[in-house]
C-alpha cells in the first residue's frame, strides 16, 4: 500500500510509503482519502501524525502520470484530488505533519492540511507548480494564503521557489524546526499529549477555528457559541471542572 495507518497510544500515523519520493499519484491520493476517513471514524485514533519517512515527506504529484492526462481527464480528476486532501483537513482531531526532506507541490499542500507542522532542519518546502505552467490544485492557493497571508503566499506560488526550514518557520509555513532525526518523535509526542485530552472539546475547538476562517465572524461566533454550550452536556466537561475545583488547574484526566 502507498499509504498506511498505524495506531499506537491513541495516535494514528498516516505513513506515506511510495519510494523513493512519495510522489502522490492517483492511487496514493485515493488511499489517503480512504485512511483519513478511517482515522476520522475510529475511536482509538484520538490524534494523527502525517509522515513520509526519514528522508522525504512528499516531493509532489506524479508528474509523469499528470503529463499523460489531457484537459478532459483532469476535469474528471481535479475534484477527486482536492477531496483526498480535504479529507485530511477535515479529520476532526488534532493533526500534525512531520516534515522531512522535500515537501513540494502536493507534498506541501498535504502539510497545509495539518493543524501543526514540525519540520526537519534540512526540510525544503514550496509550491513549484508555476514552473510547469500550472497552479497548485490540491488546495494550495487557498490554504497557503489563509496560513501565511496572501502576499507571502503569492510570492511562493508566483515564483515557485523552495524555502528552507528556517525561512518556512519565519513565514509561518511551519511551526517548529528540529533535528532531522527527531521530527517524528517530536510530532508523535505532540499528538500523544493531545490524545490524552478531551476529545469532543478538541473537535469543537478545531471546527470552530476552521469554520471561522472560512466565513464571516458572526457565523464563526455562532458556531463557537453552539459548541461552547453543547460541551456542558459532556462527561469531559464535568470531569474537567470537578478536577479544577478539587485539585487545581491542569490535573484532569479525560481517558
Amino acid at each position: 500500500m502507498t499509504v498506511n495507518l498505524e495506531v499506537a497510544e491513541g495516535v494514528g500515523t498516516l505513513r506515506l510509503d511510495r519510494p523513493p519520493m512519495n510522489a502522490l499519484d492517483v492511487v496514493t491520493q485515493d488511499r489517503l482519502k480512504e485512511l483519513a476517513e478511517e482515522a476520522t471514524r475510529r475511536d482509538d485514533v484520538r490524534a494523527v501524525v502525517i509522515y513520509g519517512g526519514e528522508k522525504v515527506f512528499a516531493a509532489g504529484a506524479d508528474i509523469k502520470e499528470m503529463q499523460a492526462m489531457d484537459h478532459t481527464a483532469m476535469v474528471l480528476r481535479a475534484r477527486g484530488l482536492q477531496e483526498s486532501f480535504t479529507a485530511v483537513a477535515r479529520i476532526p482531531k488534532p493533526v500534525v505533519a512531520a516534515v522531512t526532506g522535500y515537501a513540494l507541490g502536493g507534498g506541501c499542500e498535504l502539510a497545509l492540511c495539518a493543524d501543526f507542522r514540525i519540520a526537519a532542519d534540512n526540510a525544503k518546502l514550496g509550491q513549484p507548480e508555476i514552473l510547469l505552467g500550472l497552479i497548485p490544485g490540491a488546495g494550495g492557493t487557498q490554504r497557503l494564503a489563509r496560513l501565511i497571508g496572501p502576499s507571502k503566499a503569492k510570492d511562493l506560488i508566483f515564483t515557485g521557489r523552495m524555502v528552507k526550514a528556517d525561512e518556512a518557520r519565519e513565514l509561518g509555513l511551519v511551526d517548529r524546526v528540529v533535528a532531522a532525526d527527531q521530527v517524528y518523535a517530536e510530532a508523535h509526542a505532540w499528538a500523544a499529549k493531545l490524545a490524552q485530552g478531551p476529545a469532543i472539546a478538541l473537535r469543537a475547538a478545531k471546527e470552530s477555528i476552521d469554520t471561522g476562517l472560512e466565513t464571516d465572524i458572526e457565523t464563526g461566533l455562532a458556531v463557537e457559541r453552539g459548541w461552547f454550550a453543547g460541551l456542558f452536556a459532556t462527561e469531559d466537561r464535568e470531569r474537567g471542572m470537578r478536577s479544577f475545583v478539587e485539585e487545581g488547574p491542569g490535573k484532569a484526566k479525560f481517558l
